[in-house]
């Protein structure tokens, strides 16, 4: 294997907290490199430093073995050594990079067009644009010849099998669809090593498995290197051929994906137990709710058809169903974020019944005062602190001492230890993990004090330690706090662990309501291989 980076020694501190103690490895030119450790154990800092964005390490060195051309800014592979350059015609020359040295900022900056991001939650896409114009935009970005980039740009469409969808406004994808549109886009730079941040992280498992086998196929077939970070066991032995196993910023192992998972899968468990809840009385009911679209492509779109259901105080009720059966449309009317084209959805308020379809400060916006909504595709505020992420920049104002204390409660309920939640109050979210910027947000919802509260994909990116401590805070919320939740998941597992009952749609409709054991069973083979997360 020819070393392509070379990770010495590197150290990262935030605010006198260390996220990475003296990790040192080798990544091979084409290896497709794994990096699994729960949230907060320093795989997205790892990631960041060695793309070369926000701040240099504290300490240590990266270096990139790579073949740079003597004539023009090309670079390529350590073993295009002596290769002529395609760019220009010179010759690849092999030079060892000091990556965050301020001397070679200049080389930095050529390896860096060579290397290309897929991110996890956001598929920076232009929303309004076409498939193909996306791709086209990013082939202009890297001045590719005008003349031949429409034939280019359907080739990169053709290698993500997305050729039926070129024409599609990319806003109304689904969500793997997007995630092949951005991989398209990221491969239209040519890259030699592709970073994926928990790429498949909020992707239904069918899904998941569909673009885990685009991110292999495009390794062999550009020749490029991958480092692939997931809190998931089963995304890095699907994908990864070589895994690091990181604790606490400490690189603990380095070896196969199933020892490495093996390894990470020893620390979960669950050892709470909570006594079954007393349901109380109907807090939310809906009457033949539904919700039409007019798409260009497709007419007149039932997104929900007819649904009638109702949830109790206290209970905690799954909505599941392949993509694009109306669960994410029937969970914002639930939130009052979207009105329905016509039936019914009431929300028990007190004593009264609050009509959600009628807009106004005394029925929908008095609802929608006591619902809370962690949405997949949730924000926080990057400038400012996680105290003031869940105090102020919110609109609650308390006195400081008073703000500390209810917003290190709320941490606690969101999954984080006593002593972790005081650890990152004065912490900016650029500074946590993206498993701990979720529970911030999750915290976020529940400092509100809902009646309600509507989680969408609530574990996309959780590993199996952090889900099993937000399954416990949401438990420990209902027992403690008498919340009601509504969870709509692609997550079978968390679902089967979590919910009272739970409805299952198929093309807008619900076609099975009650236990959620009941529910599960009656799941139909298609449904059950795309909607169930392999076991952890």
């Amino acid at each position: 294997m020819i070393p392509l980076i070379t990770v010495e020694n590197l150290s990262m501190d935030f605010t006198g907290t260390k996220a990475l103690r003296d990790v040192s490895f080798e990544i091979g030119e084409g290896e497709i490199l794994g990096i699994i450790g729960r949230s907060g154990a320093g795989k997205t800092v790892l990631m960041h430093l060695i793309r070369g964005v926000d701040q240099p390490p504290t300490s240590g060195k990266i270096i990139y073995h790579i073949s740079a051309c003597d004539r023009c800014d090309n670079i390529d592979v350590p073993s295009k050594n002596g290769s002529p350059c395609p760019a220009c015609g010179g010759t690849l020359r092999a030079i060892d990079v000091d990556f965050w040295n301020e001397r070679h900022e200049g080389m930095k900056r050529r390896i860096m067009r060579r290397t290309a991001i897929m991110f996890q939650r956001t598929f920076a896409l232009y929303g309004n644009d076409r498939v193909i114009e996306n791709v086209l935009r990013a082939l202009d970005d890297i001045n590719y010849p005008e003349e031949q980039s429409i034939n280019r740009a359907a080739d990169l469409l053709d290698q993500v099998r997305l050729s039926h969808r070129m024409m599609h406004i990319a806003r109304d994808l689904s969500g793997g669809e997007k995630q092949r549109v951005v991989l398209a886009r990221q491969l239209a730079k040519e890259p030699f090593l592709l970073f994926a941040d928990e790429p498949t992280g909020t992707l239904d498992p069918e899904t998941a498995r569909l673009v885990h086998e685009m991110l292999i196929e495009a390794s062999a077939t550009n020749h490029m290197g991958m480092i692939v970070t997931s809190h998931f066991p089963q995304v890095i032995e699907a994908v990864a051929t070589r895994a690091i196993l990181l604790e606490d910023g400490h690189l603990v192992r380095i070896g196969s994906p199933a020892d490495i998972m093996t390894q990470f899968m020893q620390g979960v468990r669950n050892a709470e137990h909570y006594e079954e809840a007393e349901l109380g009385n109907k807090i939310i009911l809906g009457r033949d709710v539904v919700k039409r679209y007019l798409s260009v492509d497709r007419g007149v779109v039932k997104a929900v058809n007819g649904v009638t259901f109702e949830v109790a105080e206290k209970e905690i009720f799954g909505i599941i169903g392949k993509s694009g059966a109306g669960k994410t449309t029937l969970s914002r009317i639930m939130a009052g974020i979207i009105e329905p084209t016509s039936g019914e959805m009431n929300m028990r308020v007190g004593e009264e019944w609050i009509d959600m379809t009628k807009p106004g400060i005394e029925q929908r916006g008095r609802a929608k005062s006591y619902i809370g909504l962690l949405h997949q595709e949730y924000d926080l505020y990057p400038h400012r602190t996680v105290l003031d992420n869940l105090t102020d920049s919110i609109g609650l104002e308390f006195p400081k001492e008073l703000a500390v204390r209810k917003a290190t409660i709320t941490l606690v309920m969101a999954g984080f230890s006593d002593e972790k939640s005081r650890e990152i109050l004065d912490r900016y979210p650029s500074q946590l993990s993206d498993g701990e910027r979720h529970r911030v947000a999750l915290a976020q919802v529940l400092i509100r004090e809902p009646r309600l509260v509507i989680l969408d994909e609530p574990t996309g990116t959780m590993d199996p330690i952090t889900k099993m401590d937000v399954k416990n805070s949401i438990l420990h919320s209902r027992e403690e706090m008498d919340e009601t939740f509504i969870v709509v998941s692609h997550d079978m597992e968390f679902v089967k662990d979590m919910c009272d009952r739970t409805a299952l749609m198929r093309g807008g409709k619900i076609v099975k309501i009650g236990p959620t054991a009941e529910v599960l069973a009656t799941l139909t083979e298609e449904e059950r291989r795309i909607m169930s997360k392999p076991a952890a």
